[in-house]
């Protein structure tokens, strides 16, 4: 990859953030030389985004903090379709209402990362069903229909995996890269926009726009990429063990989050402090160079920094007391996350299994079991072994709680109510 003349390419090269770029040159030229404006795409099919998600939103972070506008695209109307690329059968469908909910939640974790305005390098969010849903069919056909080779869509590998293991693709799915494509014109001649960012997976849609703006009369446009990020050891980012990593804080809790990122595996803490954090390279270096068990002060400051641009730098830096009290000291801590659970079926006595799921740490009474079973299990740090131990009274602590416990980094709180 070429060494670049503008600060916003020359940042997401050294950073890692740079997959794919349609025109390099050009690209790099259009920085250096004026603000620009680009977008990324966001489907609201669940009310909140989730950690897989967060390398595009630091991507129009770094696009601001190096002077340009960055766009945040709300997918209201491609949601109601629903993108099929690498999916092995359809989204199920959403009714206006639920995106119109997704929307607004997910719209919360945005302010955390742009400054919002009316300046020239103010961050903007749109929704694609302002101008989608208003489309008129037999126009759109012939305006912009005309425009696209089916026998070219058939050969995208989004379509062709599908196809290739067949699985139906439905006219409404096929339907997707056209809105899309369509997206990048219209948000052009709305607001100037130049260049459309994405997850490598969305090379071929963003290419179409580029393809589809050329066609309909719109100045060059541009695409990048970033790489579809996986851990070291292959698990997909923003999954954990107990589900998806939720940016929303009224769906994980910062300490939750925060444990995420501290539980980072060796090999990726560099790449991560580069992409998920805004701190130096000089800095992250020096953490980088950290060996044996000093690499775990390098995944602490790595989820503090993460956790604080999200939550605030008090409640990251909280999260990192509460997980240092826990496990440095032992001790119990209010900041860990609490269950409430009517204090009647806590003095009639409820089955450990039972408690551990109703406390979210297990999904199953069988789940439940294979921990107590593996030795994982700890009510009020005293290991379990009898899976059919009834929990009561009498291991509510003089704080007014019990403490869960499976296995070293995962606690919950129950306080009967």
């Amino acid at each position: 990859m070429s060494a670049f003349k503008s600060e916003f390419l020359r940042t997401l090269s050294e950073r890692g953030f740079i997959h794919q770029i349609s025109d390099e040159t050009g690209l790099d030229d259009l920085f250096a030389r004026e603000i620009v404006t680009a977008y990324i795409g966001f489907d609201p099919t669940a009310p909140s985004l989730h950690a897989g998600g967060l390398i595009q939103i630091m991507m129009l972070h770094w696009m601001q903090k190096t002077g340009h506008r960055p766009i945040a695209l709300m997918g209201g109307g491609t949601g109601m379709v629903g993108d099929p690329s690498f999916k092995d059968e359809a989204r199920q469908l959403m009714t206006l209402d639920t995106i119109a909910s997704n929307i607004a939640s997910i719209k919360k974790v945005f302010s955390n990362y742009l400054t919002f305005g009316d300046g020239p390098q103010d961050a903007i969010m749109v929704d694609n069903g302002d101008w989608l849903r208003e489309i008129n069919y037999l126009e759109f056909l012939r305006d912009v229909g005309r425009h696209f080779s089916v026998n070219r869509m058939l050969s995208f590998d989004s379509v062709k995996l599908r196809l290739d293991r067949q699985q139906s693709l439905s006219f409404l799915e096929f339907n997707y890269m056209i809105l899309q494509a369509y997206d990048f014109v219209e948000l052009n001649k709305r607001h100037d926009v130049r260049m459309q960012m994405g997850g490598s997976d969305q090379w071929g849609n963003i290419i179409n726009g580029i393809e589809l703006g050329h066609r309909m009369g719109t100045p060059q446009l541009y695409a990048l990429t970033s790489p579809l990020l996986t851990t070291a050891s292959g698990a997909k980012m923003g999954k954990s063990l107990s589900g998806a990593v939720w940016l929303n804080p009224d769906m994980l809790s910062a300490y939750d989050f925060w444990q995420y990122w501290r539980n980072t595996e060796d090999a990726d803490v560099e790449r991560f402090l580069k992409l998920y954090t805004t701190m130096p390279l000089d800095a992250i270096a020096r953490l980088a160079a950290l060996g044996g068990s000093e690499i775990n002060e390098a995944k602490k400051i790595l989820a503090t920094e993460v956790t604080a641009m999200l939550h605030g730098r008090e409640n990251a830096e909280q999260a990192a007391e509460t997980a240092r009290k826990t496990f440095e000291e032992g001790a119990l801590s209010e900041s860990l996350p609490t269950v409430e659970i009517p204090a009647s079926e806590i003095e009639a006595g409820i089955g450990v299994l039972a408690l551990f799921v109703k406390a979210g740490l297990a999904s199953t009474n069988g789940e439940a079991r294979r921990h107590v079973q593996g030795g994982a299990v700890r009510i009020n740090d005293q290991p379990v072994s009898d899976e059919r131990r009834t929990i009561g009274s009498a291991e509510v602590s003089p704080e007014g709680v019990i403490k869960l416990s499976l296995g070293k980094k995962k606690h919950v709180l129950v306080r009967p109510a």
